[in-house]
């Protein structure tokens, strides 16, 4: 109970009993006022009656006001990642996460980190508009000799039209994949985001723009249909590993001073209807040259497409996701980048199958093994460039990560894995992890 209505509450319990004493005080006299002294506690037991009116009616006016205050929503995540806000009140969210790697080949390059720590205010203006957002700080410390980062990762207006309708605006994520919408640490396993949801979908992938998110009459059904800024190919660094290391996470805007010449079209469809089931599927498409003068690819297109399903029955949870992009219009300005170690690929894919059971529990306790296997490929193909002019496709990498979750809370999560890389096997490393948040 709120601090006002317990007082309220309290208020009304203590004119109730003043309201006894006098009715009782008044019937050990006569029926009828006899002096002075009796007609005033008369009219001091009126005021009383009043003033208990009074406070009835308030209870009755706050009880109603919470009966109609909406449920708690999210913020930025149509699974439920937001800062929830009841009517016209502020509320504080967060997320942070700290790591420790180990390569098991090279032991000087362990690193412990605090990857993220990110705070979210939500605000609900009345039943039908809210905002969300939050900021992110990486890496413990920002300057410009350090390589912390400090940056919007959310700031949306939603309205709600209906039950099932509401419109989306500003900067929001993305809604692809099972991660990019949900990604604070205790909703995943494992200690490090998953290769495929950030080398090939660039997770946290963030766009400015206008989004419809709406379901069916009986929820089973989801969808989002929107039209946002999008990748500026311009930005690619043919000498970093930047690029190789996720082609779209090197040229995505982030809403900052983005360009928007061209706008990009983005979809997502998904299917609840069964307790603990998700499947579906998402697309962005749209072009990423922006008309810029001399740029060797003026009809460049970034495309990138998942499907994907996710299953919880009772202890178990499987889930599987497959994605892939492309980069169109990329012949010209390769050849003219000829000799740099890093040319912009024309496709790249991923895909993983993950499966995670919570083997105890006791009370808020909670250990979760896991397995996941994982193929990507950030350069599987290039535009032909002519006779020994194609640079070659890039190898397939394959990892396998091992590992467990172990929950002291439902928002705050200890994970420990062991992660093996089929190709590049200097990358084989052990990882800790704290995460938690509220």
């Amino acid at each position: 109970m709120k601090p006002t209505l317990l007082a309220l509450a309290l208020a009304l319990a203590l004119a109730l009993a003043l309201a006894l004493a006098l009715a009782f005080a008044t019937a050990m006299t006569s029926a009828a006022p006899a002096c002075a002294g009796e007609a005033e506690l008369l009219q001091r037991m009126e005021k009383l009656s009043a003033e208990l009116e009074s406070l009835k009616a308030e209870m009755a006016r706050m009880k109603s006001e919470r009966a109609a205050a909406p449920p708690e929503t999210a913020a930025g995540s149509s699974t439920g990642a937001a800062p929830s806000a009841i009517a016209s009140q502020t509320t504080l969210t967060g997320y942070g996460e700290i790591n420790y790697n180990r390569p098991r080949r090279d032991s000087s390059q362990t690193r412990a980190d605090l990857r993220r720590a990110v705070l979210g205010i939500g605000h609900r203006f009345n039943d039908k508009t809210e905002l969300g957002f939050e900021v992110e700080f990486e890496h413990a410390v920002t300057s410009a000799d350090d390589s912390g980062e400090v940056a919007v990762e959310q700031l949306w207006i939603d309205h709600r039209f209906t039950d099932n309708l509401t419109l989306r605006s500003g900067l929001f994520l993305v809604p692809m994949g099972l991660l990019n919408e949900r990604h604070e640490p205790p909703t995943f396993y494992g200690v490090e985001r998953n290769f495929v949801e950030t080398a090939i979908i660039p997770t946290t992938w963030r766009e400015g723009g206008l989004m419809l998110m709406g379901s069916s009459s009986d929820q089973a059904w989801g969808w989002n249909v929107g039209v946002s800024t999008g990748f500026d190919l311009t930005k690619w660094d043919v000498s970093g590993s930047e690029g190789r290391e996720s082609p779209l996470g090197s040229i995505h805007q982030e809403l900052a001073q983005a360009k928007a010449r061209n706008l990009g079209t983005l979809g997502t469809l998904n299917y609840r209807g069964m307790p603990g089931l998700t499947v579906g599927g998402a697309f962005f498409t749209g072009q990423a040259s922006h008309k810029t003068a001399d740029f060797a690819a003026p009809n460049a297109r970034v495309t990138l497409w998942d499907v994907h399903a996710r299953w919880a029955p009772g202890p178990w949870d499987f889930s599987a996701l497959y994605a892939r992009g492309t980069i169109s219009d990329t012949r010209a300005v390769n050849v003219m980048l000829l000799g740099n170690p890093t040319l912009i690929p024309e496709a790249f894919w991923g895909w993983y199958g993950q499966v995670a059971v919570k083997a105890w529990r006791s009370g808020d306790y909670a250990l979760s093994p896991f397995l996941r296997y994982e193929r990507f490929n950030t350069a599987a193909k290039f535009a032909e460039l002519g006779p020994g002019l194609t640079p070659d496709n890039a190898p397939t990498e394959r990892v396998m990560t091992v590992g467990a979750n172990l929950n002291f809370h439902p928002n705050v999560v200890f994970k420990a894995d062991y992660q093996k890389f089929r190709v590049d096997s200097s990358r084989d490393r052990f990882n800790l992890g704290l995460g938690f948040m509220f």
